[in-house]
């Protein structure tokens, strides 16, 4: 079930006023959740909601025995299982047929001689992020941060819980669990703001993410008929299409969660105001980028074990980012090329120089953060078109093009996909979001709205459905599906 979808304009205000009529009684709002949560996935593929409930009883039974082991290997081995059974059903379904291509071209380059297989295998929407969520549960045992629950329906509607299942935020046990069992009275202001991030998050997807999304699929998928102007253009759009996709997926995932009385953590921070890789990677996706510090980074040793292991650490960490995004070379060499720029910024910063004299004074200057903003930017964009091609060939094929001139008109820009008007509509709305989020960082947007009188807001509630009705993108043309579904 979509949050753009007809389905769910239905299922939700009928399951908002049945949640806050059993909402006094814990047990039975948690049951109400969980059944919800798993009507909601199944309307998907109602088959891999068994996946949902393996993964639950594993993690649920198995933190439970780390808990109550008395030796350190038994509490290893309990933790190994695991590790083995929520990476292998990851393992499975995400990267089987991957590795089989990549085990026969091997074999094939070596001499041999082996024929393309590929099993018929689909992929279970949100199993990247579950699969996290309920990793955190069982690791956090065993390092004796977190207690087990006694009790199996918290957890169950912990791992299930709906507003964040599909993607995210990847939410921490320590932060999401002990939110089910505390009971939440309804509160008018919770839920205002609540909604209110909810409609936010329906303009960046249906009025931006899918309205460029129309331009981007055109243009990547037949990079060989457009010039490198028009690449360009594509790639910045997608850089957009993304970030208005993902976060406004998290903003009604927020905003929904507000209304029901839980809080979910910030996954965004308006990445693209970012003055270098590491401060776009404390912006971006912030629930994964900590989840891998937390869990991959630090174990391997984080910067304890010298410079040179660091640099190694914080690579790796990048690979295994970009190969959990997907099963491609692509996504691999998205995330290379991150993990490169991270290692020499962090060579660059323990450079004295860095610090002092002109570069210092440069960079502190407003002409510097600009130039910085702009180049790390590029950066981004530069990477994305790993991310978004459909193939490596397809990559080079727009990275070579991008550095090649050719007089671009108004007639070829504007049959990229979207005409004049549509063309003209993205880029102000592109700029409002931008000015919206610079405003919001100065003075803090949802402040100063609420400051405002009652008949103000509530001009601006119906400007906004209207804006997303009339501006919003419908149709076959338009994307359904948020774009990280497929991770």
């Amino acid at each position: 079930m979509l949050f753009n979808s007809f389905d769910f304009a239905i299922f939700f205000p009928i399951f908002f006023v049945l949640y806050w009529v059993v909402h006094k009684k814990l047990t039975l709002r948690n049951i109400f959740l969980l059944l919800s949560s798993y009507v909601f996935y199944a309307w998907w593929d109602w088959r891999f909601l068994f996946l949902i409930i393996f993964s639950s009883i594993v993690d649920f039974v198995v933190g439970g025995q780390i808990a109550k082991a008395n030796t350190k290997s038994a509490k290893r081995i309990l933790l190994i299982v695991s590790l083995v059974t929520n990476l292998g059903l990851l393992a499975y379904f995400k990267y089987a047929n991957f590795f089989i291509d990549s085990f026969i071209n091997s074999f094939n380059f070596l001499g041999g001689s082996l024929d393309s297989y590929a099993l018929n295998i689909i992929l279970p929407v949100g199993i990247s992020f579950y699969t996290f969520q309920t990793l955190s549960y069982t690791i956090d045992i065993y390092r004796g941060r977190l207690q087990p629950v006694k009790e199996w329906l918290p957890f169950f509607t912990f791992v299930a819980f709906f507003p964040q299942l599909v993607a995210g935020p990847i939410e921490r046990a320590s932060h999401l669990l002990p939110q089910f069992y505390k009971k939440y009275d309804f509160d008018y202001d919770r839920v205002k703001s609540g909604l209110l991030l909810v409609l936010f998050g329906l303009f960046k997807k249906m009025v931006i993410a899918d309205r460029v999304a129309i331009l981007v699929n055109q243009v990547y998928n037949n990079p060989t008929d457009y010039s490198g102007i028009e690449l360009i253009i594509a790639t910045v759009f997608f850089a957009f299409q993304i970030y208005c996709d993902f976060s406004g997926y998290t903003d009604i995932a927020i905003g929904i969660s507000r209304t029901l009385g839980f809080d979910l953590m910030k996954n965004f921070k308006s990445p693209y105001f970012s003055k270098s890789i590491t401060e776009f990677w404390r912006r971006w996706h912030i629930s994964l980028s900590t989840w891998f510090r937390d869990y991959v980074y630090i174990p391997l040793g984080g910067s304890r074990k010298g410079n040179y292991r660091t640099y190694a650490n914080l690579f790796i960490v990048f690979l295994v980012s970009g190969l959990w995004h997907g099963a491609a070379i692509t996504f691999i060499i998205w995330g290379a090329v991150h993990g490169v720029f991270i290692v020499v910024e962090k060579i660059l910063k323990e450079k004295p120089w860095t610090h002092e004299g002109a570069v210092a004074r440069f960079n502190k200057s407003y002409v510097g953060q600009g130039f910085w903003m702009g180049f790390t930017f590029v950066i981004v964009c530069f990477a994305w078109i790993f991310f978004r091609a459909n193939s490596f060939a397809d990559a080079i094929t727009v990275v070579v093009k991008s550095f090649q001139y050719k007089t671009i008109t108004s007639k070829s820009i504007y049959g990229m996909g979207l005409d004049s008007a549509e063309f003209k509509a993205a880029l102000v709305f592109i700029g409002l979001l931008l000015l919206f989020e610079a405003f919001h960082n100065k003075f803090g947007a949802l402040k100063v709205f609420n400051k405002q009188f009652i008949v103000i807001r509530w001009v601006f509630y119906i400007v906004a459905v209207f804006v997303i009705i009339i501006f919003g993108m419908y149709g076959d043309a338009a994307p359904k599906e948020f774009i990280y579904f497929q991770f």
